[in-house]
């Protein structure tokens, strides 16, 4: 795998984060019920087997719900972090046939406190990506929906990660997506898995973001020019131009991309 593509990146996060298999539990005192119910979320995507397989299941129609949910991704508006809803909570209990009130009660969160799902873990040592929804266009872009991922989930050793980032991710932060097209040859080429910080929903520099713009989900460039925000391609055969920036909508940073080339 090539280096990080955020420069600077990790040495701004690296005393932001917890690491990912730190979930401490306190049974002796009341805890507020957004984060027993951010810790039961996290134990139906993983028993689901990731963030898209979740949603689908709990028949959530926008699957960039349930990132921003793991993220607490803060409101625009309010600037409070993104939580779930009551009603939201008995929505998806219904869906996955649980209890009444499961998604505010706590629990051990081991296979038999879900039912209905198959539990699947991350070895000890071991830090998971699951995919993020879709794939992104690196040509003229694409429409976001079910297209055949390169990889579904991956496994990469906590060193491996540190050594590449700096630090441990919060899970459900960094998601993998597959790279399609020509534009960005030859930093990216078509069928790259790249990893994508989804906690960075804003421009945080000249950098390569995933960006969606009028419907299409792209591995881009973006650079602040004296007149604006320019939407940048590796390839010179696909044309810089200014974007409107009420029409881009960021969905995260792109960190390291990895390939499967022919020797």
């Amino acid at each position: 795998m090539d280096t990080t593509l955020a420069a600077g990146y990790s040495d701004y996060n690296s005393q932001k984060l917890v690491g990912l298999n730190s979930f401490p539990l306190s049974n002796g005192r009341m805890r507020p019920i957004d984060d027993v119910r951010h810790e039961n979320l996290l134990a139906l995507i993983a028993s689901n087997g990731g963030q898209r397989h979740f949603a689908d299941a709990a028949g959530i129609k926008n699957p960039a719900q349930v990132s921003q949910w793991v993220n607490r991704s803060r409101n625009a508006t309010t600037g409070k972090p993104r939580v779930m809803s009551g009603a939201t909570a008995r929505a998806i209990e219904a869906a996955l046939s649980l209890p009444a009130g499961w998604m505010d009660t706590q629990h051990n969160n081991d296979a038999d406190s879900v039912s209905g799902v198959l539990a699947t873990e991350t070895r000890p040592g071991y830090v998971r990506f699951d995919l993020f929804e879709g794939g992104a266009g690196m040509g003229t872009g694409m429409v976001n929906q079910d297209y055949p991922e390169v990889v579904q989930t991956i496994e990469i050793a906590e060193w491996e990660v540190r050594r590449k980032l700096g630090y441990l991710p919060h899970p459900g932060r960094i998601q993998i997506i597959t790279g399609r097209g020509p534009s960005m040859r030859p930093t990216l080429e078509d069928g790259d898995i790249i990893w994508i910080d989804t906690s960075c929903d804003y421009f945080d520099g000249d950098d390569y973001y995933l960006i969606n713009v009028g419907g299409e989900t792209q591995i881009k460039m973006l650079q602040r020019r004296a007149d604006g925000l320019y939407i940048v391609s590796v390839n010179p055969a696909f044309p810089t131009y200014r974007a409107d920036e009420d029409e881009v909508s960021i969905l995260g940073k792109a960190l390291i991309h990895a390939g499967l080339r022919r020797f």
